[in-house]
Parts: C-alpha cells; sequence; structure tokens
C-alpha cells in the first residue's frame, strides 16, 4: 500500500502561483511513476503532469505546458507540482497518484495506470 496525502491548495487570483505537495508513505517511493490529476465540477478527471520513477522523464497536459512543472524528491518521498501564470480555468480539485512499478523513464498519463490515489486539494482561481 501507498498512502499519499496532498497539501498546498488554496485560492489564488489569476495569474498567481501555487505549488502543490504530495507526501508518499509506505511501500518505496522511488519505485512507482508519480502524477496529477485534476477534477472541476461537472467535469471527468483530467492528466495534468507526470513524473517517471527516476525523475529523470515528465509528461504534461497541453493546457498547462509551459505554465505547470511537476518535480519529485526520491530522498523525502514527495512530489510536487509548481503552477504559475494560473486561470480561472485551472480551478478544480487536485489529485496525487502513484502507478507502477514501471520502467525508470517510463511516465504515464491514463488514470488507469495508477494505483494508489490521494484524497485531493482544492484550487480555486478567482478572475
Amino acid at each position: 500500500q501507498v498512502q499519499l496525502v496532498e497539501s498546498g491548495g488554496g485560492l489564488v487570483q489569476a495569474g498567481g502561483s501555487l505549488r502543490l505537495s504530495c507526501a508518499a508513505s509506505g511501500r518505496t517511493f522511488s519505485n512507482y511513476v508519480m502524477g496529477w490529476f485534476r477534477q472541476a465540477p461537472g467535469k471527468e478527471r483530467e492528466f495534468v503532469a507526470a513524473i517517471s520513477s527516476s525523475g529523470g522523464n515528465t509528461r504534461s497536459a497541453d493546457s498547462v505546458k509551459g505554465r505547470f512543472t511537476i518535480s519529485r524528491d526520491n530522498a523525502e518521498n514527495t512530489v510536487y507540482l509548481q503552477m504559475n501564470s494560473l486561470k480561472p480555468e485551472d480551478t478544480a480539485v487536485y489529485y496525487c497518484a502513484a502507478g507502477g512499478p514501471y520502467p525508470a523513464t517510463m511516465t504515464k498519463s491514463v488514470a488507469y495506470a495508477y494505483n494508489y490515489w490521494g484524497q485531493g486539494t482544492q484550487v480555486t482561481v478567482s478572475s
């Protein structure tokens, strides 16, 4: 089992920044691909960003490219999502997820590839 706890959400004005954190406990964190997903009211959960277990490869959704950055600290069992230039359409509950184990350079952008999920943290961007 892997337990995931997100933090760092909140209310921010458009153009502002937030950094989400996801602390993992349980099985070896460095074995897992980590991802961030989000779900806005009335919409399906969507992929935001993912990072390989080694931390060397990342991918992100087109809607957040150039604004959001995913990173991880395997020594601290934590994954981060730095969100800059936030827009009202970024408003959603953001979920951290762990999947695998997969090869060290692999990333995953589909929800079914992830075995463990956090409870989510609300991000609200006002216009």
